[in-house]
């Protein structure tokens, strides 16, 4: 199972830097199983390089959308294979309650706000609600989703293949303005999904100071990200979603300081455009 990043939320180039080196497209993660099937993690606007990345001859691709916001689905309609006639897509996300993952996303792509309707793909496309399948297999792989704890319906994915295992929580903010996670491992969202993976991708847009000015917006600092993967007991974890307001030299600062602030029982990799990890 190989990780390919495309879109991390972006960060802006350090003054006097003529590029961006964490990268500026919004959230997108390609996962390549050993077979050659394809997994794509949300559709925010890296998903249109991903898109010129994929050869024809490809028979299907599951795009996994962890929630509706903007920057997870921006992207979507920019999506290449999405407009291939020989091409069978699943699209999967999550409902509210009221409205199924079809009627939602179809708000979007549809007139005034994108000029093809999702009906009107040309590609053999299935919608599916994870809310109600918490389990599917797509080709060579093993996916559960739950939901974890960001506004509106939201979700993780476990994603098993050949007893590697890939966590993937963009969006969620686990501690909720407290200073540790709660003491009952019951009580910790979304720990069922990430525990004992060898690569969580977890939300770390907040710095330890500015955590505290956004309680309750459904992000993580920086440090309850690395309390919640030691308390999954993963084996590598990957900060996400960085701030766009952050510009490469903070992030450096951050993650280089993280590393150096004490003796942690995993690695730590934050995530930039272009990076490819081998899981396992």
């Amino acid at each position: 199972m190989k990780v390919t990043f495309y879109g991390t939320r972006g960060s802006l180039a350090t003054p006097g830097e003529g590029t961006v080196r964490y990268g500026g497209n919004t959230s997108c993660v390609a996962v390549w199983g050993e077979g050659g099937s394809l997994l794509v993690l949300d559709a925010g606007t890296g998903i249109r390089a991903l898109g010129e990345a994929v050869e024809r001859g490809l028979g299907r691709v599951d795009i996994l959308l962890t929630h509706l916001h903007m920057d997870h689905i921006q992207g979507l309609g920019f999506f290449d294979p999405l407009f291939w006639p020989d091409l069978e897509v699943h699209l999967w996300g999550p409902s509210s309650t009221t409205l199924n993952l079809h009627t939602r996303l179809s708000r979007y792509l549809s007139p005034p706000l994108f000029p093809v309707r999702l009906r009107d793909l040309p590609c053999n496309l299935t919608l599916h609600d994870v809310v109600e399948e918490r389990r599917f297999s797509p080709p060579g792989f093993e996916v559960e989703a739950g939901l974890v704890c960001h506004p509106g319906p939201t979700v993780g994915y476990r994603i098993e293949e050949a007893g590697r295992v890939l966590c993937y929580l963009p969006d969620h903010e686990p501690l909720l303005g407290t200073s540790e996670l709660p003491a009952s491992r019951r009580w910790i969202p979304g720990l069922a999904l990430a525990e004992g993976a060898d690569l969580l991708i977890h939300d770390a847009q907040y710095s330890d100071d500015e955590y505290p000015d956004y309680v309750g917006w459904g992000h993580s600092s920086t440090s309850a990200a690395l309390a919640f993967a030691e308390a999954a007991g993963v084996g590598q974890l990957v900060p996400f979603h960085h701030d766009p307001w952050h510009t490469d030299a903070i992030l450096d600062e951050m993650y280089c300081g993280l590393q150096s602030s004490r003796e942690l029982p995993f690695a730590i990799t934050p995530a930039s455009e272009g990076q490819s990890i081998q899981v396992g």
